[in-house]
């Protein structure tokens, strides 16, 4: 499904329980703007290759843009639209004052050397330089771009800007103004949230088993905070297949086999990323891309509890069916909020040039988690028989429209 669709469907179906204007609903929709960008670069070889970017900006009523950059080959409009609009949705959920962007450029970063991806990387960096900033709009990293990207472009804007402007972006390196804490945060925050799940549902995540898709830095977190707390990971794989394990699998000798293969086949007993999705799992957390659980293979899936670290993992037809047969499926904008929350922390002490020790970003990631677990659960009970999701977005939409009701938007 398109992810433009996927986002309007989600937001129409929320907006009618709570009987939202159809003009408010009509205005979210659309983005407050979205730029395209020609990217011409000089390859190692001396040719000129011209790719194209883009930076979305959602909704900006409760404060600056927020939202990574992806390179991927499939980047378009539509994909950064979407993820830029659930992106105002997750920050709304957890209540930090930001509102929603994304960015990205059509690109396989596979396929560059790093002299070209930084020279991209600038590029790219100048032709959105003037709707970006640490007022304005901060990026962050996403698929396939991470803390040396986001030194590059820091680097960049303060070049323009004549002096070191370490606000511009968040999950950068340390020694440039980023957070301890910040690489882990997504990761630990689907670990806190499927965590309070097992609490809310009454059982003990040591007597649990879980199958995640995706082992790149999110899976990975997710997986070593989770097996930290007890539970029993099974399960994971990357683009290139999964392992499987019903014993546990060891999930740090994991990481170091996949760093010196550049996959986690081979680790145990080898199964695909199609059968890793229907396991009998009592957990499974989609941590990879969009659109994996469609209608298509839905029931297939066997896991009790579906965890969305990924954006847009499940379509609504799949979330639909999975609503009656799961007993629970938690939503991206609440579960893998925990990396825009510890940007924030990160956006924040860079404003104030005063910097966190990881215990207190870990403790204050922790404490804003389980209150939008709490947010969210109190919100579902208050409408009884509703999604999660549908919770979530509903307890976001309160949150931004009470925000274009006080700037005089929509009295």
């Amino acid at each position: 499904m398109n992810p433009y669709e996927m986002a309007c469907i989600q937001l129409e179906r929320a907006a009618e329980m709570i009987n939202l204007r159809e003009d408010i609903v009509e205005y979210l929709k659309v983005p407050d703007r979205v730029i395209e960008v020609k990217i011409p670069v000089k390859m190692d070889d001396g040719r000129i290759e011209v790719f194209t970017g883009y930076r979305a900006q959602h909704c900006g009523i409760r404060g600056p843009y927020k939202g990574g950059i992806r390179y991927h080959p499939n980047v378009n409009r539509d994909e950064v639209v979407a993820l830029a609009m659930w992106m105002t949705w997750k920050c709304a959920v957890v209540n930090i004052p930001f509102g929603g962007g994304k960015g990205g450029v059509r690109v396989d970063p596979k396929k560059l050397s790093e002299s070209e991806l930084e020279r991209l990387t600038r590029r790219y960096t100048a032709a959105i330089l003037p709707i970006i900033g640490p007022e304005r709009d901060i990026p962050a990293p996403d698929l396939y771009t991470d803390e040396r990207v986001m030194a590059w472009i820091m680097d960049t804007y303060s070049v323009y800007r004549g002096y070191a402007v370490p606000g511009i972006v968040t999950g950068k390196p340390v020694e440039l103004g980023g957070s301890l804490g910040r690489k882990s945060a997504t990761g630990r925050g689907v670990a806190i949230i499927t965590r309070e799940v097992a609490k809310l549902l009454g059982e003990e995540l040591k007597n649990l088993t879980v199958a995640i898709q995706g082992f790149g830095n999110v899976g990975y977190y997710a997986a070593k905070t989770l097996s930290e707390m007890g539970a029993k990971i099974v399960a994971v794989s990357d683009s290139k297949g999964g392992v499987l394990n019903w014993e546990g699998l060891d999930i740090e000798a994991l990481f170091e086999h996949k760093k010196r293969s550049g996959s986690v086949l081979n680790f145990a007993e080898n199964i695909t990323n199609e059968e890793l999705l229907s396991l009998d799992v009592d957990i499974l957390i989609p941590a990879a891309i969009e659109n994996v659980i469609t209608k298509d293979n839905v029931r297939d899936v066997k896991a009790r509890i579906i965890v969305e670290a990924a954006n847009g993992p499940v379509t609504p037809e799949a979330e639909e069916y999975l609503d009656k047969k799961c007993e629970l499926v938690v939503p991206d904008i609440l579960a893998n909020a925990g990396g825009v929350v510890v940007s924030y922390f990160e956006w924040v002490q860079d404003l104030e040039r005063y910097f966190w020790d990881e215990e207190r970003v870990n403790s204050e990631l922790e404490r804003i988690m389980v209150r939008a677990f709490e947010d969210v659960v109190k919100t579902k009970n208050e409408f009884g028989e509703i999604l999660m999701r549908d919770a979530a977005m509903i307890l976001a939409l309160r949150r931004v429209v009470k925000a274009l009701e006080l700037r005089g938007i929509f009295p």
